[in-house]
This record gives structure tokens, sequence and C-alpha cells, in this order.
């Protein structure tokens, strides 16, 4: 399955392999009671796109997003929206999003080996879904709140080249500095190859509603690094 943003500049490609689904090996974990953070404090965050399969029933759909909704109620989860992607880049299949965020990446692991997270994806993603990616990465604390209903999110993931060096740093700063139309941004190298389709720079952009989010082209920012690109995904969504 071949997929592509298109810029002004080169466009980008995509080949996306088998999916294979994928879990942490299991660590108990402790519990974790109350949460208090500070604006200034880091968080992780969980990105997971899914493509249904051509032809699911709408039911069995449903039921794919209300349980991954169900799933802020684990301990740890400081957010968590789950739903229908609004826009992709021109010809990027993922149909539903999930966006999170943790405390810390114990916090994370613990979320991932939880018996309901397990109980869910083996349950009611993989059975209906072609295809699945996660990204994780450690982005500031911003102060706009993701789960606002009707607030919109945009992630970003590039995949750079093999010989791009120290100029990765240049690329982190460049994606960090795309504020046009923005609200809030969270960008971070990720951490979770595995999952991840080779993608290494994730950015989750937050706006205060949809009209702000489609006012800002897909590729806005992308052609600035652009020779140091070898694939880029760009998903909107908005918090049902």
């Amino acid at each position: 399955m071949m997929l592509s943003l298109q810029t002004r500049s080169p466009s980008f490609s995509l080949i996306f392999s088998p999916f294979k689904p994928y879990f942490p090996p299991f660590k108990s974990q402790p519990r974790f009671s109350t949460i208090r953070m500070s604006s200034s404090q880091s968080v992780v965050e969980h990105i997971v796109l899914v493509k249904v399969k051509d032809g699911t029933e709408p039911s069995k759909v449903s039921a794919m997003v209300n349980a991954m909704n169900s799933l802020a109620s684990i301990d740890g989860v400081l957010h968590l929206t789950a739903g229908s992607v609004l826009r992709n880049g021109p010809t990027t299949a993922f149909t539903h999003m999930l966006h999170s965020r943790y405390p810390s990446k114990d916090h994370l692991q613990a979320y991932n080996v939880h018996p309901s997270h397990i109980a869910v994806a083996t349950g009611l993603i993989f059975p209906i879904s072609d295809d699945v990616m996660v990204v994780d990465w450690v982005g500031a604390k911003t102060t706009l709140n993701p789960s606002a209903t009707g607030s919109g999110l945009r992630v970003r993931f590039l995949k750079l080249k093999e010989d791009v060096g120290d100029d990765r740093d240049e690329v982190l700063s460049v994606v960090r500095g795309v504020k046009e139309g923005v609200g809030e941004l969270s960008c971070g190298e990720n951490f979770s190859p595995e999952r991840a389709k080779g993608f290494s720079i994730a950015s989750l952009a937050i706006f205060p509603g949809r009209k702000e989010l489609e006012s800002v082209k897909l590729e806005e920012g992308l052609v600035k690094v652009v020779e140091h690109v070898e694939d880029a995904m760009v998903v909107d969504y908005v918090v049902p």
C-alpha cells in the first residue's frame, strides 16, 4: 500500500509493511493515583492511527471507538480522545485516531500492558483493521485542553534520511517553529520505533477549533525540511 503526501516541494511517499500486532513485554507496574503536574512539566504523547477495513459493519466501528475512549479511565491517563479522522494527506488511508497523554514513560508502559487496553486492542481493533501505527514521544505540556469538544488536532510524522546526521536537531528546531495558525505545539523524537514504521520525528498541533485547523495547509512547514526528509505524514482530527 503506497501512501504519499503532496507538497509544493518534491512529494513524500510512504510504503507500509504488513500489519503486525505488537505488545511490549509484560512487566508488573505500580498503580498510579492522583497526578498533579505544573504547566512547565513535560508529558508523554501517544498517537495510534487505525485503518478500518473497507466494508466493516458500522456497529463494529462504533464499538471500537467507544471501547478506545473507555481507556481514559485507566490509572495514569491524563487525557484520551478517539474517533474518526477529519482528513489526511491526499492518499493517507488511516480512518481513526487515538491521542492520549501520560506523565511519564512508566505510566504509558502501565497503560500498554493493562488488561483493559489489551482486551480492546485484540478484541475490537485488530479484527477490523488493515493497519495500525503507533508513535510515542516526550513533549512540552500545553495549556490548551486537547480533550475539549471541537478542538482541532494535527499530527505530523517525519521519517528522516539515513545521512541526516547532525542536521537532525535542525529538523526538530524547524518543526518546533511551525507556529503559523497553531494554538500550541508539542514536538519530539519517537521512542517506540518498533511500531512507528520508521517515523522518528513527531509533532502535535492543537487548535481552538475546526475552523482554525482547516485554515492551515496540511503541508505547512514541511517545505523547509524537505531535503532531510524521506517520508512524511499529516493527519487532522477534531475532538468529537
